[in-house]
């Protein structure tokens, strides 16, 4: 039986996801991929909460018209990684959540480590 493109990323998200944990002094940057946008999310997997997150709905990245979603991918990424350094989170573990490690998932993690954040 063939999987689908959504098992086939789920069972690479399972794999991943055994042996990524976020803690409170490096969480976890969780990045979710739409057709439409990029959201991402900093999580403390040992209390279950979002320390920070960023999405492509953010007024200054939304409002800008004519860019394509890997530049926009790049807005979420610095804006990430300004929300994290303002709550002093300066390290985290990546989490591509089953995704391909290039393109907008890429772009995005490229400009959040430009901003300071290291993983």
């Amino acid at each position: 039986m063939a999987l689908t493109k959504r098992d086939r990323r789920k069972r690479i998200k399972q794999r991943i996801r055994k042996r990524l944990s976020g803690t409170a002094e490096k969480p976890r940057m969780s990045v979710f991929r739409s057709n439409r946008g990029i959201y991402v999310q900093v999580i403390d997997d040992l209390t279950g909460a979002t320390l920070a997150s960023a999405s492509y709905l953010e007024k200054d990245i939304y409002g800008q018209k004519d860019i394509s979603k890997t530049e926009q991918a790049k807005l979420v990424g610095k804006s990430i990684a300004k929300k994290s350094q303002e709550k002093n989170i300066n390290q985290v573990v990546f989490d591509r959540n089953g995704y391909l490690y290039h393109g907008r998932v890429k772009a995005l993690a490229d400009a959040a480590r430009e901003e300071g954040l290291k993983f």
